[in-house]
């Protein structure tokens, strides 16, 4: 198991817990805030009031594995950003301002393990984290399996511990790790485990191999802000070119942040795609864009390229909280989607929550708690 592909370094946490509390303070919204003081928005009009959201994007770092990673050295607690400072107080506050039911949690581990074995002891912990939560609250919380595409044998234990007995929703991984994206073929074991389960796999990007995570690849410009939305873009069409989706026709996949750009440069991957190697032909990749699946989190840029290449039944709603700040989720994003003009009270319902029913059966359970 490379060091490159186990988990976020340190420091590449810390440059982009700055970079969202920089981009707050560029954008001129208040200060992010945690207790509930705010308003809450304003109920949702026509088809949409009274919707309980399904919140599926949604950053985890358990509280008790940072205690068990302080204690071994792969982490130092005072060096850790503010989001990876999960608190469930301060995540309800924000899902009832929300108005979100039921949050997907995708838990990370900021840290660099030195071994399998250690890599095991450390997920075992989160697992236990996990099943606690969602036990104490119920209703509220489900979770994903992390993977580790570089590591073949820690991902099966991690599927099998995770989707076979502790009722995790589906499973979680980078778009990249150590710079081979998602549909690489050496992923095909890891992705046929999934398959044979069904099982939903929700991406999500990094920086862009390569770079150094705590400098901006575009000086004053963080990684967050362009090379993210790249990061799960090159994932995507990498994926479209190997033809996963059709291999694995049991696989269901979420692309964080509508796509990256993918959504945007559809026409032009169509008409390019037969200098890719091998050629893909324009319907491959009008299928395949219809067949992923798509997060809200960003906030998202209006909805109508989206729409264009992929159905609003494939659209998920998704915070990106803590990363994103509460403020950014309650006065920027869910006002947006509430106004998009592209959205009808139908899509709404099936953004909200809807459309994650139907993708995960077993939210049904949890969000009737």
């Amino acid at each position: 198991m490379s060091e490159s592909g186990r988990t976020v370094s340190r420091r590449s946490l810390l440059a982009t817990g700055g970079a969202v509390v920089s981009a707050v303070a560029a954008t001129g919204q208040a200060a992010a805030h945690d207790d509930g003081g705010a308003a809450a928005p304003a109920p949702a009009t026509g088809g949409d009031a009274g919707r309980a959201r399904i919140d599926m994007h949604h950053h985890y770092v358990a509280p008790a594995w940072v205690d068990w990673a302080d204690r071994q050295g792969l982490v130092r607690r005072e060096e850790l950003p503010w989001w990876a400072r999960w608190d469930v107080d301060a995540t309800l506050t924000l899902m009832d301002r929300a108005g979100i039911a039921t949050a997907v949690l995708n838990p990370a581990t900021p840290g660099r393990y030195r071994s399998t074995a250690q890599a095991r002891e450390g997920l075992t912990i989160v697992f236990r984290a996990l099943t606690e939560l969602v036990a104490a609250h119920p209703g509220r919380f489900a979770f994903l399996v992390p993977l580790f595409p570089d590591d073949p044998g820690l991902s099966s234990w991690a599927i099998r511990s995770g989707l076979d007995r502790l009722g995790a929703v589906g499973a979680s991984a980078k778009a990249n790790q150590g710079g081979v994206y998602l549909g690489d073929p050496s992923h095909d074991r890891l992705l046929g485990e999934l398959d044979e389960r069904g099982a939903v796999l929700v991406t999500h990007p990094l920086d862009l191999p390569g770079g150094r995570p705590d400098v901006p690849t575009v000086p004053g410009v963080p990684n967050f802000m362009c090379d993210f939305l790249l990061d799960t873009t090159r994932a995507a069409v990498n994926m479209v070119l190997h033809g996963t989706l059709d291999r694995f026709p049991r696989l269901s996949v979420v692309l964080p942040h509508a796509g990256g750009f993918l959504p945007h440069i559809a026409t032009r991957l169509q008409a390019f795609g037969g200098f890719l190697t091998p050629p893909v032909d324009p319907a491959r990749v009008r299928d395949s864009l219809r067949r992923f699946h798509y997060d809200t989190a960003g906030p998202m840029s209006p909805a109508g390229t989206l729409l264009a290449a992929a159905a609003p039944d494939r659209i998920l709603f998704g915070t990106d909280w803590p990363a994103t700040p509460a403020d950014v989720v309650t006065e920027v994003a869910i006002p947006a989607l509430r106004a998009d003009p592209a959205l009808t009270d139908r899509h709404r319902r099936g953004i909200n929550r809807d459309n994650a029913l139907r993708l995960m059966p077993g939210l049904r359970a949890a969000s009737r708690g």
